[in-house]
């Protein structure tokens, strides 16, 4: 029996991805342009609410929900950045790792132990300081951080399948060591890099936002979730919407990827449809 789909959780992506792609289409206003004279509005429902600002204005009077729309793809195109950085990293050490064995797995894991014990506030405060707190500086962050996981996943898997009786008659046909891994291990290990990657976006997400947040990440006047945290967070005592949305955002985004990326693991992975 199939698993059941996770309806929640494609729902939130269906909002998320919807945002991501069709911002300039959906979104009412201009994410940058504000009115002073508009400064604050409430949401729509409140008494001096408008229905031009359906989740009303920020302290410069910029559309919250125009924001929001917008923010998303900030959100994502440095998730699929970081991804796609460390991913390819760990992918390729761990392929090499688990392939030949010997010193040369040795090595790779006892540098992925060594880069695992550095502690990641201390490397994200010198990259910022060395390149200024910028998108580039999250995803080079994440990227020198977070290749360990994959390396170890992979090679874990690159272990197993190694052993099989296809991989020896490729060995036997001639097959050059580059073709084996990337020809025949790595297809069967995609299914568990696919679920890797869903389930590592939603946290990538909030860590993105929490750069932000504590202005390491997207600088003014970026639309990035944690940034418009960061800017409300003064006006929280009268403009409660100004952090509100933005984290129910971020809860959107985060949840949907997380069930998503759990119902992926149960779906793509035998041993899961065997439990």
């Amino acid at each position: 029996m199939g698993a059941k789909l996770p309806y929640i959780g494609l729902a939130c992506l269906v909002i998320f991805f919807s945002c991501v792609f069709f911002a300039e289409f959906i979104a009412p206003h201009d994410p940058y342009a504000g009115e002073l004279m508009n400064a604050t509005l409430p949401p729509f429902w409140s008494v001096d609410g408008s229905f031009e600002y359906l989740l009303g204005t920020d302290m410069l009077g910029r559309d919250v929900l125009s924001r929001l729309i917008h923010g998303s793809r900030i959100s994502f195109l440095i998730s699929v950045g970081c991804i796609g950085f460390y991913g390819s990293l760990g992918i390729f050490l761990g392929l090499i790792s688990g392939f030949f064995g010997g010193r040369t797995d040795m090595f790779i894991m006892r540098l992925a132990d060594l880069w695992s014990s550095l502690p990641g506030i201390i490397v994200l405060f010198m990259l910022a300081s060395i390149n200024g707190p910028s998108a580039k500086t999250i995803i080079i962050t994440f990227g020198i951080m977070g290749w360990p996981s994959y390396a170890r996943i992979v090679r874990g898997e690159c272990l197993s399948i190694k052993e099989r009786d296809f991989i020896k008659l490729a060995k036997v046909a001639g097959c050059s060591n580059l073709r084996i891994m990337f020809s025949h291990i790595f297809p069967n290990i995609v299914n568990t890099i696919i679920i890797m990657a869903t389930i590592e976006v939603g946290g990538i997400i909030v860590m993105t936002a929490s750069m932000s947040f504590l202005g390491l990440g997207t600088q003014p006047p970026s639309c990035d979730w944690g940034l418009m945290l960061a800017e409300g967070r003064q006006y929280i005592s009268y403009a409660w919407w100004l952090v509100t949305f933005p984290g129910i955002a971020i809860i959107i985004a985060v949840l949907g990827f997380n069930l998503t990326g759990d119902w992926l693991r149960t779906v793509l992975d035998p041993k899961q449809k065997l439990r």
